[in-house]
């Protein structure tokens, strides 16, 4: 593509993200299940303004995409204190295991009643496991409502998330193969990623609690938060070396980062940068579709049966999870932990590439993915301002 070309893509997407994040909002809805919106609109499915090859990996539109979504885990971090995690540990390690065991079980029963062979039926399920914590996180952002028990819980139980489910693909795609798999590289794995998270999270942030004044000494005023976006980055690039997403880094790094006495400057400050990057991530997530596989009303059904085990199976751990939180609290985090997103986007891509699975329920499972991302942030609004006035004659009293 000439320069020229990628401009004018940059711009379709960005203005698309602004009107259908402006109509969700007139609706009473997140702006990001507008964004994703706007992205089935204007993606190859529908208009085609961005064609199929322009959103594949490493293009410009995905690689904005990238840094939109580990941006906005900065952010989310910016306002995640460690002692905060630490007091819903319990609950986040709960609603991690039982969130991705249950909708692993239920997928695999599904696919294998769908005709699949165990081996395969083993990574189609790992489609229904992980959790996408940039959309959820988005919603809590927008919502206000970071500081609460419930969007503790669901941050912390991301992180298992995201642990739980690359092993389980770790598995599965080895099994692939026909030859078995390597118990003990696994929980090699296993460990790194649980020492990285323990290390760098930890670690990092009982240095920033100590002394944090030296991110002034540079001459730049602007030095804070610049050294803290190279925190980010570097980071996000180090967490995938541990075999876990980007955003995982980026979350650490903005825990961290919240242990600083310029902890509200930095928040202010990345605001411009989350409103420039982040749509980027969800109208390319809402692009990845491919609505005429669909087209016809056995992929319809079974498309419906998949998001119903979807959502029912995430909800059902997430809810069994914390239930010490209380049921209305319990079905918020559930509800928290519904989207897959761009998890399912990426094991998707990954089973058809294997030969594992067909064009069709690789569609399927896309728009499985990306209905649940549209699904959830709604009802996850109606539940926390419910929650709300359940709460406030308590406060006024």
């Amino acid at each position: 593509m000439h320069a020229a070309d990628i401009l004018l893509t940059l711009f379709i997407v960005f203005l698309a993200a602004q009107i259908g994040g402006e109509i969700a909002q007139r609706l009473k809805l997140p702006g990001v299940v507008g964004e994703i919106a706007a992205g089935c609109v204007i993606g190859p499915s529908l208009l085609g303004w961005i064609k199929p090859e322009e959103i594949l990996a490493g293009t410009p539109l995905d690689v904005l995409a990238e840094i939109g979504v580990v941006l906005l885990l900065f952010s989310v971090g910016l306002e995640t204190r460690l002692e905060d995690l630490k007091r819903v540990g319990k609950s986040a390690v709960l609603v991690g295991v039982l969130g991705v065991l249950i909708p692993f079980g239920m997928g695999s029963l599904w696919a294998h009643g769908s005709g699949f062979d165990w081996g395969k039926s083993l990574f189609v399920a790992a489609a229904f496991v992980a959790t996408s914590a940039g959309i959820t996180a988005r919603v809590l952002q927008e919502l206000g409502v970071l500081q609460r028990t419930e969007s503790k819980v669901i941050l912390g139980a991301a992180v298992i998330d995201d642990i739980l489910a690359m092993l389980l693909l770790g598995v599965v795609t080895s099994l692939q193969g026909g030859e078995g798999f390597n118990i003990t590289h696994l929980l090699m794995v296993l460990a790194g990623a649980i020492g990285f998270i323990a290390v760098i999270g930890l670690g990092g942030a009982k240095v920033m609690r100590w002394n944090s004044s030296w991110l002034d000494r540079p001459t730049n005023p602007q030095s804070p938060l610049l050294i803290v976006l190279a925190l980010c980055l570097g980071l996000a690039y180090l967490s995938t070396l541990f075999g876990l997403a980007a955003i995982i880094g980026a979350f650490l790094a903005g825990m961290i980062a919240s242990e600083t006495r310029q902890q509200h400057t930095l928040e202010k400050q990345v605001q411009p940068l989350l409103a420039l990057l982040t749509p980027f991530f969800f109208v390319i997530t809402g692009s990845k579709i491919d609505l005429h596989q669909l087209a016809n009303a056995e992929a319809l059904w079974m498309l419906a049966i998949v998001t119903v085990i979807a959502i029912i199976s995430k909800l059902l751990g997430g809810y069994l999870g914390a239930l010490s939180l209380g049921q209305r609290g319990a079905v918020i985090v559930g509800f928290g932990m519904v989207p897959r997103g761009e998890v399912g986007v990426v094991i998707a891509s990954l089973g058809l590439t294997a030969g594992v699975f067909n064009d069709r329920i690789y569609a399927i499972i896309v728009a499985m993915s990306l209905l649940t991302a549209m699904v959830t942030p709604p009802v996850l609004a109606v539940l926390l301002k419910r929650q709300d006035k359940v709460q406030t004659p308590d406060v006024v009293g």
